[in-house]
């Protein structure tokens, strides 16, 4: 019995739709630590967890592969990227570095409305502190303060490098509970408001340092983790 041309698009259509929901849930497990590095995904248990056939999952799992945040087990289903100690300390000092030359050329190249938007950011933060708000919020605005620095640059090739670099390592930069999360987001508040203040000023070098100075601090912590997971 054939099968009608429509039926089959819409059940390709509804195939799509399942695998992606599956690779974005999975993506945000990744992302938030929930799915640490090393941890195997199974195609049967994924399929009976989303309730779904093992065709979306394996989409789902190629996508996640191709963007180099699984790797791919023949007909079982994957792995999430376990990268090497001197792998991570090389790519987090990239991202640093990239980061620090966005920086840079933002408080040479920003204008007025993205230079607005980045103070916007920063006092949502601001203010998401003093009314003790969750920690997914405070990472959403973190994002968006960082995105808004990179596409600020106006150099469309240090902005998807520094992209690139910031998705693959974002498993790796949230690090486990903290024992005063208080504390900490006050001090990624102060550290950025020495970015903003540079970039506003226009003052690159001082837009690059503060950067710098960020990222080392969270990178140098995301190592310290790592190392001791190794240890363990």
């Amino acid at each position: 019995m054939s099968v009608d041309k429509t039926e089959l698009v819409e059940r390709r259509a509804e195939g799509a739709t399942h695998a992606a929901k599956i690779s974005d849930a999975l993506l945000q497990q990744i992302i938030s630590g929930a799915l640490p590095p090393g941890h195997r995904l199974d195609e049967n248990m994924l399929a009976e967890q989303f309730a779904v056939s093992r065709t979306p999952v394996r989409e789902a799992l190629r996508e996640l592969a191709a963007r180099k945040l699984i790797e791919l087990v023949p007909r079982r289903g994957g792995v999430v990227t376990q990268i090497g100690m001197e792998a991570l300390a090389d790519m987090l000092d990239a991202e640093c570095e990239l980061e620090g030359l966005c920086a840079r050329l933002a408080a040479q190249r920003m204008n007025g409305l993205q230079k607005g938007q980045l103070e916007h950011v920063h006092e949502q933060t601001r203010d998401l502190i003093a009314r003790r708000g969750t920690d997914v919020e405070f990472y959403e605005l973190n994002g968006s303060f960082h995105d808004l620095i990179l596409s600020g640059s106006h150099n469309r090739t240090l902005d998807a490098a520094a992209r690139e670099l910031r998705f693959r390592l974002s498993p790796y930069r949230r690090t486990g509970p903290e024992s005063d999360k208080d504390r900490l987001m006050e001090r990624i508040l102060g550290e950025h408001t020495a970015i903003v203040n540079a970039i506003l000023s226009e003052k690159p070098e001082q837009a690059y340092e503060a950067m710098r100075t960020h990222n080392a601090r969270v990178n140098a912590k995301a190592l310290r983790h790592f190392r001791k997971q190794l240890t363990q």
